[in-house]
């Protein structure tokens, strides 16, 4: 194909090309865009890859007329479809849970209580946190966001009480029957202490990392849920939150990290770091 037949067949092209036509086309780059955007770094990054390479050498045996291997290939990508469903359940669920976020909805939950309550709660969790640092006692304090944690909350003990940095270190003296779970703060309240988290499925986390911040890691790859972790063995505080984990956190990183959590509607803070 020369130039002059190439610019001929690009023009016929757009010629043909209607306004509906050209929103299908974007929707769908779109669709793939997001995608790919969700799956990088995770195990069903590399299921597309391989994904790819059997379409590519499907096509190949196609043309070729390598009938055989059509076959083969034709059935095994039928019968991995549904195990793609099973092996990939938890990565699926993810992607869908992402895909019904909106930014609207990021309004919804703890950022939904006026100002003031919303100030008065980090500087509850800032002051636990940091007491519970000095004292070295492990915390796990889960800060629901837009996604529900409904089946996390029914393995705990209902508190419903207001966030208060007092009531936070009284949950997680050891010994104590709700100091091994998680608290759950819902809205502007504590909603509920002592729950069970689902562990990450991450092979590749540092053997540094105990169960606190497993399960931290676990819940924030399931949910959009921020995560304050405190070490029982170090005492350093750690946020997980979209399945990443970042750990040393001092007081003001830790009421930064939360006040763009508190006032993700763009509601204005007047919260001032030293009150905390």
């Amino acid at each position: 194909m020369n130039m002059s037949s190439a610019l001929i067949y690009f023009k016929s092209f757009f010629q043909v090309l209607k306004l509906t036509d050209l929103i299908d086309i974007l929707l769908i780059a779109f669709i793939v865009y997001q995608l790919l955007k969700s799956i990088k770094e995770t195990r069903a990054m590399q299921l597309v890859k391989g994904i790819l390479i059997l379409f590519f050498v499907l096509q190949i045996s196609s043309w070729f007329h390598l009938n055989t291997l059509n076959y083969l290939l034709r059935s095994a990508m039928q019968v991995g479809m549904f195990a793609i469903v099973v092996i990939f359940q938890p990565e699926l669920r993810s992607l869908l849970e992402k895909m019904g976020r909106s930014k609207v909805g990021k309004i919804m939950n703890i950022t939904s209580g006026p100002a003031e309550t919303r100030e008065y709660s980090i500087r509850g969790i800032v002051k636990a946190a940091l007491n519970l640092s000095e004292s070295k006692t492990g915390a796990l304090i889960v800060i629901e966001r837009e996604t529900k944690l409904g089946d996390v909350i029914g393995t705990g003990t209902l508190i419903d009480a207001e966030v208060s940095s007092a009531l936070l270190e009284n949950i997680f003296v050891p010994n104590t029957p709700l100091h091994d779970g998680a608290v759950i703060i819902r809205g502007d309240r504590i909603h509920t202490a002592g729950c069970f988290l689902p562990l990450t499925s991450n092979e590749n986390l540092s053997r540094e990392l105990g169960t606190r911040h497993r399960a931290a890691l676990g819940v924030s790859e399931a949910s959009d849920a921020l995560v304050i972790v405190v070490s029982e063995e170090t005492g350093k505080i750690s946020i997980a939150a979209n399945g990443a984990l970042t750990r040393n956190l001092n007081k003001e990183s830790l009421t930064a990290a939360l006040q763009k959590a508190f006032f993700a509607d763009g509601a204005k803070s007047k919260f001032r770091r030293n009150d905390a």
